[in-house]
């Protein structure tokens, strides 16, 4: 039988894989931010209060996750642990680590063991520098997906071809411009032109 406890730790588990807080996933879902807090969980007189099937399919939908996927989550046994490769951010802008596609090539990597991602090309970076605060810190590591579809508001790590290496949010993507929103307020928003962008890929997990 499903239990109250395992509907809301798979809804956590999701929000972990796409890198966000419960009230993250909400927002992201079109829900009102404080839809999956833990403070909604419980009703004010002691009963279990249920997500609706509505905002678990939202939730599903906005991270692009299949239903037997988030059965998986569901289970009570130990998560699946993948070993990914972990490379400093500020390394991350040499070269002959990564190939053109964004997929890490070459010698030099560490490793580290997080949550599986269902992704076998995914690694892992380091945040270095206080440029991304208050999204992430330094010493905060994230895990990218070169293989996960991006989509607009998604988390990414963007390499131009000039070495420079960003994390921000998906704005806009058009055929003719990139659009990136800085995570930090007194850092830039940034508009790419596609010929200057070696390669881009989505965040899908944060050790917040």
């Amino acid at each position: 039988m499903l239990t109250h406890d395992q509907i809301w730790t798979a809804l956590d588990r999701l929000a972990e894989r796409a890198g966000l807080s419960p009230s993250g996933l909400a927002k992201r879902s079109g829900l009102d931010p404080t839809t999956f807090n833990k403070s909604k969980r419980i009703t004010n007189d002691g009963r279990e209060r249920w997500p609706s099937t509505e905002s678990v399919a939202k939730a599903l939908a906005a991270t692009n996750t299949a239903i037997d996927a988030f059965v998986q989550l569901i289970g009570d046994g130990p998560r699946a642990v993948q070993s990914v490769p972990l490379l400093g951010l500020a390394q991350a802008g040499a070269g002959g680590f990564f190939d053109d596609g964004g997929f890490p090539v070459g010698k030099g990597w560490d490793e580290v063991g997080l949550p599986a991602v269902n992704d076998e090309h995914a690694y892992a970076l380091e945040i270095s520098g206080d440029s991304m605060k208050p999204a992430y810190r330094a010493g905060d590591v994230i895990v990218v997906s070169p293989g996960s579809p991006i989509r607009r508001g998604d988390r990414v790590v963007a390499k131009t071809r000039d070495g420079e290496v960003m994390v921000k949010e998906l704005k806009r993507r058009t055929a003719k411009t990139l659009e990136l929103s800085s995570l930090n307020p007194s850092h830039p928003d940034r508009t790419l032109a596609p010929a200057e962008v070696e390669w881009i890929a989505r965040i899908v997990w944060a050790s917040q």
